[in-house]
């Protein structure tokens, strides 16, 4: 067991440290500590060219980044023979580098800015705060660490069981009455574990077999040791004891006429339903998933989770990465652009014609990650910009500088330019103050978007984390096209229902449906909504909307009526995460047609996308690059994502994690 794991920076700033026993927390603190000792005389004096340093029964192994200037040390008891820490120092390396390379850069640029001018370590680490920078390191290394630890438990486990020689099979003589049928002492210390197993299986099978019959002719069997199974010499030669057929209970018929409880229980044409269509509780939670429900912060408002990578596959490319390329690793490789600067050595001043090669490359890598040509273009025209003229010496302060500069242009386009805060808004428009005359406005949002992108799905989680936060939600049915629309709406309406808060049964009166059919002018049915809603104390109105194509001109202006007649506070565009240039098409024609419409309609005022919520994220993996194309077109933040099929599969999206995605290999 490891005692203390630490990453620091070699100029003594200590970039995130983990003891693990109490006893242990010596090592981080105490200044006789045996990392403390490392640095002093292993690493400042330089007495030791090995990597490895022994003090007061610890070990302590470290490895470098040169390039980023960092430390990665690990302590243990010397006692311990701990295999695996070599490796976990290499992956740990590379996993480190990986997630936060474009923070660490930034680090070592301020230091050496620091150490130039007037601002002290303090105050450039305060500056940075690494608390947030980091924060979901622990997950990752936790990940990283069992893997480990349940690989080197698995190799151990291995070697004390020790390889298994076969044995040649020794012909006896067939078994007598009088002879005993059980292996002989020397036959059974020649049995491996699983051949012994096996035997005292076959044993109790045997016993359970006769069990029933006193007195029987036992079962004459002999032992074959070489290939460690039963030779059967009589009948009685059922290893397994045959099952009793299970009869089905038979009904009784009476001379009454049956009542009609006995014809409910005797019908078996539809299932039998206890929580209005659900067959059972257990279905109702199948639509609520715990380990995606989302947590209550300190004000007691139910937040849904972050979108993360996937740990286990981060963790796992680190380990493949350190075992086929140990020298790169070794040598505090930054991943995909490594070998892009390979021929930019010595220091000189960037031009375009050193930076177009790698700007291509770069932009072949944008583009696998689902970004649309059109914006890899613009962003690595940007980045580009920034880097002609700039000074650099060696190829890794080059890979750093590039990824840095690419790292910026991607944050700064995801950004939000508007608050993400739904809640915020909500309650800041039903808190406004009201003349005596005046009636409460629900807040109300329309989701639009093209044909099966998953707007009815997708708005009923939205719905379920608004009941969550307390609020009365009205769905208006205004796909008055699709057939089977209202009737999907009905379904979720009932389901959410059903699911309280925290996922409590008993919501009813909580979630309504508003619907006036097919067939029917869907603004107007938006209109008689609202008024619903404002008349009977709802908080919030979800206006569903038909699926159309950006090119269909009719219904484009249909739908900038609804929008122009209803004015809601906000207008979601529903797009997939699977569009690469077919989400830049889909958001500039509908954010262009709403806009002409809607100003062109007589009220003047254009209204355009206000917001999206990206579906399909858990089907692309780590190409997210229609996040940032959707972003890129309209300027309008991502507000939430949908990752599967259940009420609780909504997450809110990070700009840091996105970027990291990005850049990930």
């Amino acid at each position: 067991m490891l005692d203390h794991c630490s990453i620091s920076h070699k100029g003594g700033i200590v970039l995130w440290s983990r003891s693990f026993t109490p006893e242990a927390s010596h090592i981080a603190s105490s200044a006789a500590s045996p990392v403390n000792s490392l640095i002093r005389e292993a690493l400042i004096e330089s007495k030791t060219t090995d990597e490895k340093y022994e003090k007061d029964g610890y070990a302590v192994k470290w490895t470098f980044v040169n390039d980023l200037e960092l430390i990665f040390v690990v302590a243990y008891q010397r006692i311990l023979q701990l295999t695996y820490v070599d490796e976990l120092l290499a992956a740990l390396k590379a996993l480190f580098v990986k997630l936060f390379q474009p923070f660490l850069a930034t680090l070592v640029t301020s230091l050496h800015a620091g150490s130039t001018g007037n601002a002290s370590a303090a105050e450039i680490v305060t500056s940075l705060n690494f608390a947030a920078a980091f924060e979901n390191w622990d997950k990752y290394f936790d990940a990283l660490l069992k893997k480990l630890e349940d690989k080197a438990a698995q190799e151990r486990k291995s070697r004390l069981r020790g390889p298994i020689h076969a044995q040649p099979a020794i012909e006896s003589p067939p078994p007598s009455d009088d002879q005993s049928t059980e292996p002989s002492q020397s036959e059974d210390a020649t049995q491996d574990e699983r051949q012994i197993a096996r035997n005292v299986q076959a044993l109790k099978a045997r016993l359970r077999g006769r069990g029933g019959r006193r007195g029987g002719k036992p079962s004459m069997r002999s032992f074959d040791s070489g290939s460690g199974r039963d030779s059967v010499n009589n009948s009685d030669s059922e290893v397994t004891p045959k099952l009793k057929p299970v009869k089905k209970a038979g009904r009784k018929w009476g001379n009454e006429a049956p009542t009609e409880a006995d014809m409910d229980s005797l019908n078996y044409s539809v299932e039998k339903s206890d929580l209005s269509g659900f067959s059972s509780a257990k279905d109702l939670q199948a639509l609520v998933d715990e380990a995606s429900m989302g947590s209550r912060n300190k004000d007691g408002l139910y937040e849904v989770k972050d979108w993360e990578f996937d740990i286990d596959n981060t963790v796992s490319e680190a380990l493949k990465f350190t075992e086929e390329q140990p020298a790169a690793t070794a040598s505090g490789s930054l991943g995909a652009f490594g070998s892009l600067f390979s021929r930019l050595t010595g220091s000189k001043v960037l031009s375009e014609q050193d930076l177009q090669p790698v700007l291509d490359k770069m932009k072949q890598h944008l583009m696998k990650k689902n970004v649309a040509k059109e914006i890899a273009d613009k962003v690595c025209e940007g980045v580009g910009e920034s880097l002609i003229g700039k000074k650099v010496g060696r190829i890794q302060t080059t890979n750093s500088a590039v990824r840095m500069a690419l790292s910026t242009s991607l944050t700064r386009i995801l950004t939000p330019k508007t608050s993400t805060d739904l809640l915020l808004s909500i309650r800041t428009k039903l808190s406004s103050p009201l003349t005596s005359t005046q009636q409460r406005i629900p807040y109300s949002m329309t989701f639009v978007g093209v044909n099966g992108v998953g707007k009815s799905t997708n708005l009923s989680k939205v719905c379920f984390w608004l009941i969550q936060n307390g609020l009365r939600v009205l769905i208006a049915a205004c796909d008055t096209f699709r057939s089977g629309a209202v009737e999907q709406l009905r379904v979720h309406v009932r389901n959410l229902s059903m699911l309280g808060m925290d996922g409590a049964t008993d919501s009813k009166g909580r979630v309504e449906l508003f619907e006036r059919g097919y067939g029917k002018d869907a603004a107007g049915i938006a209109r008689e909504a609202i008024s619903y809603a404002r008349d009977n104390d709802f908080d919030v109105v979800l206006i569903d909307t038909a699926g159309r194509m950006q090119d269909n001109e009719p219904l484009m202006r249909a739908l900038a009526k609804l929008v122009t007649v209803n004015n809601p506070d906000k207008i979601i565009f529903v797009g997939e995460a699977l569009v690469g240039n077919e989400a830049v098409d889909q958001l500039k024609k509908f954010d262009r047609a709403l806009r002409d419409f809607s100003a062109s309609s007589g009220s003047g005022k254009e209204r355009g996308i206000d917001g999206m919520l990206v579906t399909k994220w858990d089907t692309v993996d780590d190409k997210v690059g229609a996040a940032l194309s959707m972003t890129y077109v309209t300027g309008q933040p991502i507000i939430f994502i949908g990752c599967g099929q259940t009420y609780t599969d909504l997450r809110q999206l990070r700009v840091s994690n996105v970027v990291q995605a990005i850049l990930s290999d």
